[in-house]
């Protein structure tokens, strides 16, 4: 089907959020417990209420799954725009793979390393890979053809 390459791409990073979710709890349930903290006690809890309870590393990986839904969610939508007119092919998906590739190394910078400058160079990257998908969805969209 013409334009649906883009779809694998989308449906890798989805997996890949669930890897970190994964991550995220192998790491916090054993730190809470660690740290003596009943979960079936905590009422009205946020996640933030827990960083100053766990060490950092642990909060890096639910840092990292809650930037999984920001950034992302606008490559979601501007994947299924592209793939549903038909532009979601060649250059388009190999971009999409390029930002997938690009959010899967800042999950691992942040949720280990967690180097600032690192992280924000590659978010700054896969913000730039965003921007081409979105100018190019645009240019369909609106029949802009330069």
């Amino acid at each position: 089907m013409i334009g649906m390459d883009i779809l694998q791409p989308v449906v890798a990073l989805a997996a890949w959020t669930m890897v970190m979710w994964l991550w995220m709890y192998a790491t916090r349930i054993p730190a809470m417990s660690k740290a003596g903290i009943d979960g079936t006690k905590l009422v009205g809890s946020t996640g933030a209420s827990l960083r100053e309870k766990l060490p950092d590393k642990v909060s890096w990986k639910a840092d990292n799954y809650n930037h999984l839904h920001e950034a992302p969610t606008v490559f979601y939508a501007i994947a299924i725009v592209l793939a549903i007119i038909g532009q979601g092919d060649g250059m388009n998906a190999l971009l999409a793979w390029i930002y997938v590739a690009l959010r899967v190394v800042h999950s691992l910078v942040q949720a280990t390393a967690n180097v600032v400058l690192v992280r924000f160079v590659l978010f700054a990257l896969s913000s730039l890979v965003l921007i081409a998908l979105i100018f190019h969805a645009s240019i369909s969209v609106f029949d802009l053809h330069m």
